[in-house]
Order: structure tokens, then C-alpha cells, then sequence
């Protein structure tokens, strides 16, 4: 049995996490509650893989696929696991982690869970906790400025959501969905303001474009840096 003193159900159609409600639709993408699944019958139904990449980061993904399959991260250091947003499956093979950090609010995977099961500190920027969609998710520290934390930076961007926050670590770059595959290119979120995003894509490049980056970890893609930087310094304009 999950550990939780609240009902949960899983949304097959995008793999949001509903927290203690049964709705008649996703609060996310807006499928009927008949796509919805307990989230104890998720955990039996899939799992969560790693996958690696590098030595201290490791990609985490449900298996199979559950709805529009995101990517979460965790980073090792200091004898402790971070994670970079989080799985929609929750499993209880995995190693405990110290700290869940979000880069907005659509990837909040079953957080919650992993909150009271593991006892992990979940944050997320201030702005994106207020969203609808969140009210029923457990934050431990609503941030509003860039921090550093064991070797990781973040900066917030804003944009596609109101609190976005993106992650270095080392070399490595992690930008979630700010930038997505359309087709063969790339082009930047959509959900939100165009004007707002396209500011905070300046100011992304403006952070990155003097660091030695060479990977970039995205919701659904991990890429060499070099590859991804042109696509994406094509489209600030």
C-alpha cells in the first residue's frame, strides 16, 4: 500500500498527479475522469527507470510511458540525491532523495508521495505554488529569488509559467519544457506569454552564453549542448 492519508489518481491521458479530489475532468489537459487511475494502481501498472547521464546525474522516467512523459533528474552530491522536478509514478526501488526542486508547476508528478514516504523537502517558486493546479500539492519552501543549494544554481525566468526557475550543475543545463521539440525543431513554449517568454528566453541566454555547458536536460530529451545552443539562440531574438 502507498503511505498516504489522502486518495490520489493518476491522469493516463498526461500522467498529472490529482491530490485528494476526484473531478470529473484533469485539472491539467482536461480528460474525463475515466482516464484516471488510483495512484496505488499506477505503481502497479509502472515504474520508474534511470537512465544515466554523467556520473552524477541520472534521467528518471516512467515505464512505459505515462501520458506526455516527462523527464525528471537526480543529482548526486555530498552523499545526498536532489532531484530536478519529479516522476508521475511513485516508487518505493528508489533511493531516497534529500530535496525534490521543481522548475514550474505542470511537472509535479506524484511529489507528494515521495514528500511522505521519503520525507524529501519539495520547492517551488512562490508564483507557480498559487496556481489552481497546485493547491492541493505540498510545498515545504516557496522561494522568489535565485539561490544556490549544494552546488546547484537557479535562476528564475518567469515566462511560460510565472515562477519558472531553471537549474545548472556543472555543466549540465536543466530547462524542462521552456524549449520543445516541434517536428525536427525547436521552438519555444507555446502555454503562456509569447512576450514574457521570448524576455525570459533573453535572459536564459544571457546566464548560459559565457558558461562551459555541455549537456542540456530537457522534459523529453537530453542533448549535447553544443546542438541545442543553436537551435536556441536562433529563436532569441
Amino acid at each position: 500500500m502507498i503511505s498516504s492519508e489522502e486518495e490520489q489518481y493518476v491522469c493516463l491521458r498526461c500522467g498529472f498527479n490529482i491530490v485528494n479530489y476526484y473531478p470529473k475532468v484533469c485539472p491539467f489537459c482536461g480528460a474525463s475522469n475515466e482516464n484516471f487511475i488510483t495512484a496505488e494502481e499506477c505503481s502497479q501498472k509502472y515504474k520508474v527507470v534511470s537512465s544515466k547521464v554523467n556520473d552524477k546525474i541520472n534521467r528518471l522516467n516512467s515505464y512505459p510511458a505515462l501520458g506526455l512523459e516527462h523527464s525528471a533528474y537526480c543529482i548526486e552530491i555530498e552523499n545526498k540525491k536532489i532531484w530536478i522536478d519529479c516522476p508521475s509514478t511513485f516508487s518505493k526501488n528508489l533511493d531516497p532523495m534529500d530535496k525534490i526542486l521543481f522548475t514550474h508547476h505542470h511537472f509535479l508528478g506524484a511529489s507528494n508521495l515521495y514528500r511522505g514516504y521519503y520525507t524529501a523537502f519539495v520547492w517551488i517558486h512562490k508564483k507557480d505554488s498559487e496556481h489552481f493546479i497546485a493547491r492541493m500539492h505540498h510545498f515545504d519552501k516557496k522561494f522568489n529569488q535565485d539561490f544556490r543549494l549544494s552546488g546547484i544554481e537557479a535562476y528564475i525566468i518567469d515566462g511560460h509559467t510565472p515562477g519558472f526557475t531553471f537549474y545548472i550543475f556543472g555543466d549540465v543545463l536543466f530547462v524542462c519544457d521552456y524549449l520543445i521539440q516541434s517536428g525536427k525543431n525547436f521552438i519555444l513554449n507555446p502555454y503562456g506569454s509569447t512576450e514574457s517568454t521570448m524576455e525570459g528566453a533573453r535572459k536564459l541566454r544571457d546566464i548560459i552564453i559565457n558558461r562551459d555547458i555541455k549537456i542540456v536536460c530537457g522534459f523529453n530529451y537530453v542533448k549535447k549542448y553544443y546542438i541545442w545552443k543553436k537551435e536556441f539562440f536562433n529563436l532569441v531574438h
